[in-house]
């Protein structure tokens, strides 16, 4: 590889935008009528009739005269709604009720602002070659080298080149430090303190690539090709505390839950399983995926609740509940699930896809409708990461760029390092 920087802003201002059908916008209904209205103007009451005789009751206490075929409705729901109207009369206050305004959609843009050239970034859909530090900084796998993006001054540094042939299959950031993990196909992970520019920790252990890698305080856990994950101290320099074993393939997905207790981990095999680290082995596993589970991720909100996707075969976002260890949802996306991750400052969750669509979908986790559907991707998005603020993304995909996004609200807190300004960079 070069010395020149293999990733290089782009010129937005020069880029050639094609507005995507406007189908996923989020729709907000107006607000619904009172009961008391639809039951008024409902076409099996009289002209007026009823309401007429009803403010009598109501006012100068005089029994209205009840045409017992006024209130033969279809259902028993509206002729106990009436007989409560009936009983209790009307309620009028001496202070207009306030009508509160109706909220406008939440627009999110369909464009990126800012795209990334990442030459050489790998089209592999087990691999996880990105990652989002809390510190504002973006770590970049490619080829046989990781790539740190500044997100305070938008400059790209080296951090390390491994040996030919050694490549670069994983990187994850503590979320306490400026410690990066880096996993390798030779079975090694590196432990890299990111300001010393210098290795702190490397384990062996596997015995195929390490595509996987999921920080929980000072735990890291490594998936592999060899089927096992290993849970290892960063703080000793000893081998794995603890190891699981129960996927029949390659592991191609791993994630802490909030908590810190459960590990949720995909693979090949199209198994998610859940690991508890208390209990230091299995908790559960779920076979309904069809296809390989990359994608996975927890809910900030309600920390029982996983969400994976699969593959190809699949193309289903799933819901498990790890208390009653049931399947609590699915919804059929249409198209390969490459990554999951929830909103922290919303009930919200982003999905990101491959064969045949390639989008990212934003959803409502309340009713799994589409808030909205972005596109610009040639090739599935096998990337994805979020900023520290919460209302970011970045994803990756085989068409060698990263494009940021604005997808979620703004978080109530002011103390983060989210990047609002538009603009482009390159990687190289």
């Amino acid at each position: 590889m070069n010395d020149q920087t293999p990733i290089k802003e782009v010129d937005l201002n020069k880029q050639s935008w094609t507005s995507p059908k406007d189908k996923s916008d989020r729709f907000i209904p107006r607000n619904v009528q009172s009961n008391l209205y639809q039951l008024f103007m409902s076409e099996e009451n009289s002209q007026g009739t009823l309401y007429n005789n009803l403010l009598q009751s109501s006012i100068l206490g005089k029994q209205p005269a009840v045409n017992q075929k006024l209130f033969n409705y279809k259902t028993e729901n509206k002729q106990n709604e009436m007989n409560k109207i009936i009983n209790n009369g009307l309620q009028f206050s001496a202070t207009p009720t306030k009508v509160e305004p109706e909220k406008p959609p939440r627009k999110i843009n369909k464009r990126p602002y800012k795209i990334l050239e990442a030459e050489n970034l790998q089209d592999d859909f087990y691999l996880n070659l990105l990652d989002w530090s809390p510190f504002n900084a973006l770590a970049v796998g490619l080829e046989n080298s990781v790539l740190i993006w500044s997100g305070h001054t938008s400059k790209v540094s080296r951090l390390c080149t491994l040996e030919d042939p050694d490549m670069v299959c994983s990187v994850a950031w503590s979320q306490r430090n400026q410690h990066l993990s880096v996993g390798n196909s030779m079975g090694e992970v590196e432990v890299w303190d990111v300001t010393k520019q210098k290795v702190i920790r490397k384990w062996n252990g596997h015995q195929g690539r390490i595509g996987s890698l999921a920080w929980n305080n000072y735990l890291l856990a490594t998936g592999s090709r060899d089927r096992n994950i290993l849970v290892r101290d960063v703080r000793s320099p000893n081998e794995s505390i603890q190891k699981y074993v129960g996927h029949k393939q390659e592991i191609c997905g791993l994630k802490w839950s909030f908590d810190e207790q459960l590990l949720a981990s995909g693979g090949n095999d199209n198994k998610l399983f859940i690991w508890s680290l208390k209990n230091q082995g299995e908790l559960t596993h779920f076979s309904q995926h069809q296809a390989a589970v990359k994608a996975i991720g927890w809910s900030p909100h309600s920390h029982n609740i996983v969400a994976s996707g699969g593959g190809t075969a699949d193309r289903c976002i799933r819901f498990f509940n790890t208390q009653t260890l049931e399947q609590a949802d699915c919804i059929d996306t249409g198209s390969q699930v490459c990554n999951l991750m929830f909103s922290k400052n919303s009930n919200e969750l982003v999905s990101t896809h491959g064969y045949s669509l390639n989008q990212i979908i934003v959803w409502n986790y309340n009713n799994m409708s589409k808030v909205a559907t972005l596109t610009g991707h040639t090739q599935r998005v096998l990337y994805l990461s979020g900023s520290p603020c919460g209302q970011n993304i970045v994803t990756g995909a085989g068409d060698e760029t990263l494009r940021f996004w604005n997808v979620f609200p703004q978080s109530a807190s002011k103390n983060d390092h989210g990047i609002t300004r538009a603009e482009t960079i390159d990687l190289r």
